[in-house]
């Protein structure tokens, strides 16, 4: 028997520039969008108040949304350095402030939300997206990038810690991994 029991949860897509967040509401086999968005931050400020910014702003979608679990992807870089640091503070900014609010933080490996959402762990972000728009039930897809892989980390989160899982959804969905299991 499904459990009926909400669970909200947030995703977090850290960046100094853009940091997304989607929050979402899982009931039984179900999923459902509350809100996404991002974090801006110019790069005409000064550095700290920019990681400010974001704390800051955070924290006020942590009160407003009031999740119970937050998921985020972890970093990985292979090219730029400068722009890895960058992520990398902003992402410690969002544990810290995760931590503050006793929030539990899951993180993913990005092919484990590949797959989570779209049953292969190859997918570019523009199936990702599809993916999200249609485990969620939107009419387009969520907008900007930063806010939809927030979003796919949620959805992962969801996946992963429930008896719930992309194979249970209707068939509906064009899934591939119904084809290639």
């Amino acid at each position: 028997m499904d459990n009926m029991q909400k669970r909200r949860v947030i995703g977090i897509d850290p960046g100094l520039a853009h940091t997304g967040f989607g929050v979402i509401d899982a009931i039984g086999n179900n999923i459902r969008l509350v809100s996404y968005g991002v974090i801006e931050t110019p790069a005409t400020e000064e550095h700290g108040t920019r990681l400010l910014a974001i704390y800051n702003r955070l924290v006020s979608v942590l009160l407003e949304f009031k999740p119970e679990q937050a998921a985020m992807e972890e970093l990985y870089f292979a090219r730029n350095v400068s722009s890895a640091l960058a992520v990398a503070e902003a992402k410690g900014v969002v544990t810290m402030c995760l931590s503050q609010q006793a929030l539990p933080l899951c993180m993913y490996r990005p092919n484990q939300i590949k797959y989570a959402v779209t049953g292969t762990k190859t997918a570019d972000k523009k199936t990702v997206e599809q993916y999200v728009k249609i485990l969620l039930n939107l009419e387009t897809e969520p907008k900007p990038d930063h806010a939809a892989d927030a979003l796919a980390a949620a959805i992962t989160h969801v996946f992963s810690t429930a008896s719930m899982s992309i194979a249970s959804l209707p068939e509906t969905l064009p899934l591939r991994s119904r084809r290639s299991s």
